[in-house]
């Protein structure tokens, strides 16, 4: 046979592959799994207490929760123009300065959210104040964890970007790190529409 028949072209193969390590998309899976179950507990509890989280769901501040949507999206959208910079064999500046600011849009999603902690907690709300805070506060509390580590693993690919280590040659790292970034950023695009505004 033609060996073009038992080699497919690079080009072909290249375009196939799950970006990153095959370990990290196990991970994501298994996160995204979590959530899923926080997910269907809330829209339980949900049904069967309608009025109780229609009323205290007006107590959230939609607009530092929209707030917290563009930065996370924002913050993707740099994250992806780092390893696309890569892939094109950019300078290993341009890619780092895309992953800090990628970093920061991470940064300014906590302050918000620990404003909006300060000003439940101020008002003597807890996880025991009633059904609909117990999901807020452990729901989005565990999102807030979740983008601790992803600036954590966005503090290493800057550090190893500056060292360039990532480029046109391998930027397989730099990917696995940003796909978990990007489920970050999806959770929390289901999550807000979940808990600050659906009724």
């Amino acid at each position: 046979m033609p060996e073009s028949i038992l080699i497919p072209p690079a080009e072909t193969s290249a375009g196939r592959r799950l970006p990153g390590d095959l370990a990290i998309w196990f991970f994501i899976l298994a996160e995204m799994l979590a959530f899923a179950v926080f997910f269907a507990a809330y829209a339980f509890a949900r049904a069967s207490h309608v009025d109780e989280f229609n009323l205290y769901q007006q107590t959230l501040d939609r607009n530092l929760g929209a707030l917290n949507t563009f930065l996370l999206i924002t913050g993707s959208w740099f994250v992806v123009r780092a390893v696309q910079a890569a892939h094109k064999g950019k300078p290993s500046a341009i890619i780092a300065s895309n992953i800090l600011v990628g970093w920061l849009c991470g940064a300014g999603f906590l302050v918000v959210k620990v404003i909006e902690y300060a000003a439940k907690f101020g008002a003597g709300i807890s996880m025991s104040t009633n059904t609909f805070y117990m999901f807020y506060i452990s729901l989005t509390f565990f999102h807030f964890m979740h983008v601790i580590l992803g600036m954590v693993i966005l503090t290493v690919l800057w550090v190893q970007a500056r060292k360039g280590v990532y480029g046109s040659h391998d930027a397989h790292g730099l990917e696995s790190g940003a796909a978990y970034w990007h489920m970050v950023d999806l959770l929390w695009i289901v999550l807000f529409p979940l808990v600050y505004v659906m009724r």
